[in-house]
């Protein structure tokens, strides 16, 4: 009986693997398919329009790297009498507060929120909150303190607002210091994957392309209409992105509207940011997967894709699980069936290095970029799927330990930034 559950359990699994692993080829080849066409990855533009925009930028303890986004806000190209800049001094601890105000003073056009410690709320939500209350643009884009947009980023992103259906837009991330040390580089592959390829084939086929913590943009009536970012949720942006697709709003991807982000630097980073990434995302998987289930504002299409979406950081706690079955299965004495199945096996385990990008979708996306050598560590990302295995476990035992003793687990980790980043903007 219990070998009977077994092989149903494992049968199961490996089903669900495989519809992962489909979902990441048919996206591989959609982008393909869409480049061979001659079509340019995330270029719509026709109509010229220029609302007048609100820039939010939460920071909290950034002194290495806010005078670099500041300095880079007075360098965009868009019209400045339409854009407003508001800085959320987060209960910073450091020269935060005085680099944003000296930026402030030179131009008008920049604001200033300080938060005491007793308003900090923990959440990078929070703060988002506080500066919506102070946006007047008709569209509200959102920058982390870490980060280095294009010059003409936000004509790019306004754009696709001429659609009155389009909710949310969002660009495309990478990584603005990958030569610094082999975790830089490893998820600079993430990046590639995540964004040239999964993004980039949800706007292609008509899916939901998910909107980021950065380079972000969205209506402020909608957003306003939706009380804000939920602070609730640790992923308040997998959050927002439900949230506008539920309420009957489409989200666009721009692969060239770019933003360069400064990486994580080493693997106790890496822990504390997905470990946080995970949480998040599970959270938003318990609250959305049956309203995507029920919504009438979704096609079928959009609600198989969002329930994979929702449910992505489950699958390497669930490929482990499998493993172990299979470890049971082998010593208990295989069926016929099985030993098909276990072949298989090194497939679904290279198919699933980095919970976005799965090695092909790295390789094609380098490949599209032009980077063939950066394909030589591929291989590697098996390391950071491995660690992955352990940092959604951990994450999915903390949900669970806190549902069960009522435990908070709500609070702004934020990442750590050296700064190191600067040294590789051209000057």
């Amino acid at each position: 009986m219990i070998i009977e559950f077994l092989e149903a359990q494992f049968l199961i699994l490996t089903a669900l693997m495989i519809v992962y692993l489909v979902r990441h080829y048919v996206f591989t080849i959609a982008v393909l398919n869409n480049t061979y066409k001659g079509k340019k990855a995330g270029v719509r533009r026709k109509a010229t329009y220029e609302p007048i925009v609100s820039i939010l930028i939460p920071a909290r303890n950034e002194e290495q790297v806010i005078g670099r986004m500041l300095q880079r806000m007075t360098e965009l190209t868009y019209s400045k009498n339409k854009m407003q800049i508001i800085v959320i001094d987060d209960a910073s601890m450091d020269n935060t507060g005085k680099i944003v105000e000296e930026y402030a003073k030179n131009h008008g056009y920049i604001k200033v929120i300080h938060r005491v410690p007793k308003e900090w709320g923990k959440v990078k939500a929070s703060a988002l909150n506080a500066g919506l209350k102070y946006a007047k643009g008709d569209i509200i884009i959102c920058f982390d303190a870490d980060y280095y947009p294009q010059v003409d980023i936000i004509e790019k992103l306004v754009t696709e607002f001429v659609d009155p259906k389009v909710g949310g837009v969002q660009g495309r991330v990478t990584v603005l210091n990958e030569p610094q040390n082999i975790v830089t580089r490893l998820v600079a592959l993430e990046r590639v994957g995540g964004y040239r390829i999964d993004q980039q084939a949800r706007d292609t086929l008509g899916l939901i392309p998910q909107l980021g913590g950065t380079a972000v943009a969205i209506r402020r009536k909608l957003l306003e209409s939706l009380d804000g970012w939920d602070e609730s949720i640790l992923a308040e942006d997998t959050d927002l992105t439900f949230r506008v697709c539920l309420a009957g709003y489409k989200i666009r991807y721009v692969n060239d509207a770019e933003c360069y982000e400064e990486a994580v630097e080493n693997w106790r980073a890496y822990w504390k940011q997905r470990c946080r990434w995970a949480k998040g995302h599970m959270q938003c998987a318990f609250k959305h997967s049956l309203k995507v289930l029920n919504s009438n504002n979704l096609l079928l299409k959009e609600k198989i894709d969002g329930l994979l979406l929702l449910n992505v950081y489950f699958m390497p706690i669930l490929v482990w699980i499998s493993w172990i079955i299979s470890v049971l299965l082998f010593f208990s004495g295989l069926p016929q069936w099985f030993n098909a199945l276990l072949t298989s096996t090194p497939i679904f385990f290279y198919s699933f290095v980095g919970n976005f990008a799965p090695f092909f979708e790295v390789g094609i996306g380098a490949y599209l970029d032009g980077r063939t050598r950066a394909c030589w560590l591929i291989p590697l990302l098996i390391l950071t799927f491995l660690y992955n295995i352990v940092i959604c476990t951990k994450a999915f035992t903390d949900l669970l330990i806190s549902k069960i003793f009522g435990k908070r687990i709500i609070t702004w980790d934020k990442t750590i930034h050296s700064g190191s980043g600067n040294s590789y903007i051209m000057k």
